[in-house]
């Protein structure tokens, strides 16, 4: 049997780099596109057993150059994915025309499966930009491509995530901590190898058309995280809630940083639960176990930030 050439858009985010590592053991040959093979190749180089990786760099997505790259694979994967808008029209580029353009070379070129990442619990967030950038994409690919698969994972975490370590990071430094909507905004947090183990399963499954929710073993509001982490790096902290006006206005200020820890849009969707939708099949429903536990993988590397710790 052909070995299978799998290739991958967004190989340099925590998903991305855990990705490479399993597929490389499972003796898949990955071909990486990246932005900045400087900035990155040393990173992605490390994940795979050698000889099963190769780098190409893409400052700009050509049409051409994605198509001759999509042309020679098996299988295309895209990660790709942004939080925030650091220039105008972002949402659009990165998360509607780039899966667009992605989706019609798959078609073109009849590859066996066009896999792309989006977000869970973004269908009713009207007010927000990232949401509906999000679902437009969505929606561009399944009229695109025949039988593509849509994950949309809940949050996802490990010691390389910019969620579980930045709030540890915020906790250890600040004696109080906001809580927005009062911290009621409910979640499925889901592990990166969890994540991993799936999306792999679904390279090997038999193609089809599939849109599914990624979701881990447990249901914890913003809140019970937050207590989480604060109980595994061994600090107390005052929990605020915020009342939306003053929240508004620090979203107003903070989405101001180079890189924002809050934005209005991001405010926005942060109403809406992060959590399964009965509209879609869920990774339990096809018997894609996901049990790794919040507390017990944060307790594997939340010393960092304890007293003493390496980013206390």
């Amino acid at each position: 049997m052909k070995q299978k050439e799998i290739l991958l858009f967004g190989a340099s985010g925590q998903i991305g780099r855990n990705l490479i590592r399993k597929l490389s053991k499972n003796n898949y040959k990955i071909t990486a596109v990246t932005r900045n093979i400087h900035r990155n190749g040393y990173i992605l180089k490390t994940q795979a057993n050698p000889g099963y990786l190769d780098l190409v760099e893409l400052e700009n997505f050509n049409i051409d150059k994605v198509g001759s790259l999509i042309k020679n694979c098996s299988i295309c994967i895209n990660l790709i994915g942004i939080l925030y808008e650091k220039k105008k029209d972002q949402f659009k580029s990165i998360h509607i025309d780039l899966p667009n353009m992605l989706s019609q070379k798959a078609q073109e070129f009849k590859i066996e499966k066009f896999i792309h990442l989006s977000s869970l619990g973004i269908e009713n967030a009207s007010d927000s930009k990232y949401a509906m950038s999000k679902i437009e994409g969505e929606k561009k690919i399944l009229s695109n491509f025949k039988k593509p698969v849509i994950i949309k994972p809940s949050i996802v975490y490990s010691v390389d995530d910019k969620f579980s370590t930045n709030f540890m990071s915020l906790l250890s430094r600040f004696p109080i901590m906001p809580l927005y909507y009062e911290g009621k905004t409910k979640f499925s947090p889901i592990h990166v190898l969890d994540l991993v183990d799936i999306i792999v399963k679904l390279i090997d499954d038999k193609p089809q058309k599939l849109t599914l929710e990624c979701i881990g073993p447990e249901v914890l509001s913003f809140k019970e995280i937050i207590n989480q982490l604060l109980h595994s790096i061994k600090k107390k902290r005052l929990l605020l809630p915020l009342p939306l006006p003053l929240a508004k206005v620090s979203a107003k200020i903070l989405q101001l940083l180079p890189n924002p820890l809050l934005t209005e849009d991001q405010l926005n969707l942060l109403k809406y639960d992060n959590v399964k939708s009965g509209v879609h099949k869920t990774n339990f429903d096809l018997g894609l176990d996901a049990n790794r536990k919040f507390k017990e993988e944060i307790e594997k590397y939340s010393y960092n930030w304890r007293s003493g710790g390496q980013f206390a």
